[in-house]
């Protein structure tokens, strides 16, 4: 008669902690739908800018790193913390995008991804994030 309690308190035991695994499983975002003004969008500063390395690097350092990871494979610490998953800034679909989509996405954002419109005020100060994302490998 133990074991049998015991059998079913392990099983009960075991079914809880799957269904909580399941319930908070990390869910993939959604299509973004970028408006037709950040896609036309066109950098004000140059692919080979300086601030790309300097300034960009810091700003993700600071901003982005922490749920991105240091590689941009959205490994960071925070990333496990989300309810949405991560992406990578490596994926073939993410590096296809325009660079008005990725000014879009790293400044205006959605749901976990906050809005750093207010953070990083300087217009080439954030096109030195989006390259300095682009180039991630």
């Amino acid at each position: 008669m133990k074991s049998s309690i015991r059998l079913i308190t392990i099983l009960f035991t075991i079914l809880i902690f799957a269904t909580a695994n399941i319930v908070l499983a990390q869910k993939a975002g959604g299509p973004w739908v970028i408006p037709a003004k950040y896609k036309s969008m066109k950098s004000t500063i140059k692919a080979a800018d300086a601030s790309i390395n300097t300034v960009g690097k810091e700003l993700y350092n600071k901003h982005c790193k922490s749920c991105h990871g240091a590689k941009g494979l959205g490994d960071g610490p925070k990333s496990a913390t989300l309810e949405t998953i991560v992406p990578s800034f490596t994926d073939k679909a993410f590096k296809a995008q325009g660079d008005g989509d990725i000014y879009y996405q790293s400044f205006v954002g959605r749901d976990e991804m906050p809005n750093f419109e207010k953070k990083i005020l300087d217009e080439g100060d954030r096109w030195a994030v989006v390259y300095f994302i682009r180039n991630l490998k």
